[in-house]
């Protein structure tokens, strides 16, 4: 008598790690190097471009409106994406915000300015914004999942930091073609904008996004889905609304997570967006320009700040490892702390000097800290919520983090710039918001070790959310 055949079944398909973290990591370098784009442009061309007007201040406050259209479309775009990342998957929905957010990046390297359409040149730059804004809405969450749900068992800190490395790699690519550019085309002896730069020289770095993007593409066409997310779909658990379960069963969740963000939010934008229009402001202030800055050429303080971003971007993992060594909150807890004590220091850097290594190790400081505390949110963040939920929840908890840190902060900044260059009262305000982050991490629970795949959402919420 013959033995009976052997039944085999196929195992299911997972992602190969080294694809997880190039996927993950790829598609926020392209997100995120599109959103610089647009804030370096915001400080540099934009003001006089599609806002002229014969007050340089209010140009770029007008700018900054703009800059923070993006913003306030972002939790729009967590809604949206959330939805579909909950119900139909991670990997269509990756795809998707890519596209979105690509799309709009290039149309913007292809606008009319003020001089050739009026006011329809601006109306058009703030409806390309808020597209950019729904799409790394969706972007950033998916990235995290992608990147959490697929690590090893102990190194979800260290995987979850791979798509916040898209944020310092994004910036040099970002900046560093805009300093290529600036270097071919450089602006008059006298400060004047080079008028080829002007033209057309700006749009160079948002239309090479589309060469970014198909790679993007190239590489998440090419995921499966996570196991984790697959489970949800063979229990029959998939929320019919995210966005209602969410708020059901989730809320507090929400709510600490997304002041846990706020002070990295704040930091980042003052580094970056406000530290640029600082440096590049003239030592004498006139009628037209009333404020006092650091006098740099833009291609001077950009190279500046890239050397700080370098410091980010090695404080990134470096975080991750230590958040899983030693747990989310108490790696995310000093960092704050040190966050809050490097904000009341911003004046003290400048007072006497503000020669290039000042200007660099203050950047390099501030930068670092940037990396320490958003290195271990790509794995907290999803942590606090359940699988079929988890898209959308961290979603939320992301970016409406970004309207109460982002949004404004460079504006405000502004306003508590004082007209002899003291910017102690900018520094102030990080401190403050810092307090309110270590609140918040204070009350949010530590995430290290937990079960993704047992997580659910009908658990107690005060052990879901705080010890």
């Amino acid at each position: 008598m013959s033995a009976a055949p052997a039944t085999t079944t196929s195992a299911p398909k997972t992602n190969p790690r080294s694809r997880v973290v190039v996927a993950s990591l790829v598609g926020t370098t392209i997100e995120f190097y599109d959103f610089y784009v647009y804030a370096t442009a915001a400080v540099l061309v934009f003001p006089t471009l599609f806002f002229p007007n014969e007050d340089p201040t209010a140009s770029q406050l007008s700018s900054f409106v703009t800059f923070a259209l993006a913003f306030f479309a972002r939790p729009v775009g967590s809604i949206l994406f959330g939805h579909f990342g909950d119900r139909i998957g991670r990997k269509t929905t990756l795809v998707a915000s890519l596209l979105v957010m690509g799309i709009a990046t290039f149309l913007i390297g292809c606008l009319p300015t003020f001089g050739s359409v009026g006011v329809l040149a601006p109306v058009l730059l703030g409806v390309l914004r808020f597209a950019q804004g729904v799409g790394l809405g969706g972007e950033w969450s998916g990235a995290a999942l992608l990147a959490t749900e697929n690590a090893p068992e102990g190194k979800r800190g260290v995987f979850g930091s791979m798509p916040q490395l898209g944020a310092p790699i994004g910036f040099l690519l970002a900046n560093g073609l805009f300093i290529i550019i600036n270097a071919a085309l450089p602006a008059g002896a006298d400060g004047t904008p080079n008028a080829d730069f002007q033209a057309w020289g700006w749009r160079i770095p948002f239309l090479v996004s589309s060469v970014f993007v198909l790679i993007g593409l190239y590489v998440r066409f090419r995921l499966v889905e996570s196991t984790v997310f697959r489970g949800v779909q063979d229990s029959g658990s998939v929320a019919k609304v995210p966005l209602g379960r969410v708020f059901r069963t989730s809320w507090r969740a929400v709510v600490v997570g997304t002041f846990g963000m706020v002070a990295t939010y704040v930091l980042f934008y003052f580094m970056t967006t406000f530290t640029l229009n600082y440096g590049t402001t003239g030592t004498v202030a006139s009628k037209l320009v009333p404020q006092i800055g650091l006098g740099y050429s833009r291609g001077e303080f950009l190279s500046l700040l890239m050397i700080g971003v370098v410091f980010f971007g090695i404080c990134t993992p470096i975080a991750g490892m230590l958040a899983d060594k030693f747990g989310r909150r108490r790696t995310l807890i000093p960092t704050t702390i040190g966050i809050a004590l490097f904000g009341l220091t911003f004046q003290f850097w400048f007072a006497a000097a503000h020669g290039p290594i000042t200007v660099v190790t203050f950047l390099i400081v501030g930068l670092s800290l940037m990396g320490l505390t958003f290195g271990p949110m790509g794995a907290l963040l999803p942590e606090l919520f359940p699988t079929n939920v988890r898209y959308t929840g961290s979603a939320l908890a992301y970016n409406v983090a970004s309207i109460l840190g982002a949004s404004l902060a460079p504006s405000i900044a502004l306003k508590l710039w004082q007209p002899d260059g003291n910017i102690f009262l900018v520094g102030l305000y990080l401190t403050i918001a810092a307090v309110v982050t270590l609140v918040a991490l204070f009350l949010v629970r530590e995430t290290r070790g937990s079960d993704l795949e047992d997580a659910a959402d009908d658990q107690p919420l005060p052990e879901r959310v705080a010890r």
